[in-house]
């Protein structure tokens, strides 16, 4: 039911972090703001292909 998602930066477009959704219940895509290690700033995620 859960499938694998990479969150991939919004300024630098590096896949940096993978988690799982539940497909089922969030339909749209996921994005988080978190810490980009090659930016050295906290960015907007978003999901993308593994």
């Amino acid at each position: 039911m859960r499938e694998l998602v990479s969150l991939q930066c919004d300024q630098c477009k590096r896949k940096n972090y993978t988690t799982t959704k539940n497909k089922k219940t969030m339909t749209d895509k996921l994005a988080l703001k978190k810490f980009c290690p090659f930016c050295r700033t906290h960015t907007l995620h978003k999901e993308g292909k593994v």
